[in-house]
């Protein structure tokens, strides 16, 4: 068992993670209600520790920080990024890719549904205020 091999990469995790929040304070807390929730939903307690939220806290905003800096990195060629450059990202996570996939679907179809109900809406208002016209 080689000790040098996991040290090195241990500080160089804890230096950027250092030099991250130097460069950039962000408001602790912020996920916090949310991730509680999260953590239950996958077997945790129902009120888990203060210190293990703070702790996927700081992972998951670690992550996607990162992941909007590769993204941003891929968009720059174009000049702006995009829905694309995520899923290029995750294009070898499948479970993350699919849910992706789902999500951007569902969020399409529910545009189409608020297009529908919004334009029967002015047909109704139309309709009734036609009536009371007359």
């Amino acid at each position: 068992m080689n000790t040098n091999s996991a040290a090195p990469s241990s500080k160089s995790r804890a230096g950027s993670s250092q030099s991250s929040e130097t460069s950039f304070k962000r408001k602790r807390g912020v996920f916090q209600k949310e991730l509680q929730h999260m953590m239950y939903g996958f077997g945790d307690d129902p009120n888990p520790l203060p210190e293990s939220v703070a702790l996927v806290e700081d992972i998951v905003v670690e992550y996607i920080t990162d992941l909007v800096h590769k993204a941003q990195d891929i968009g720059s060629k174009r000049g702006k990024i995009s829905v694309e450059d995520f899923l290029y990202l995750i294009r070898k996570d499948l479970p993350k890719l699919n849910r992706c996939t789902e999500l951007l679907s569902m969020n399409e179809e529910l545009k189409q549904a608020r297009k529908v109900f919004e334009s029967d809406e002015e047909k109704l208002r139309k309709v009734f205020e036609a009536d009371e016209e007359t």
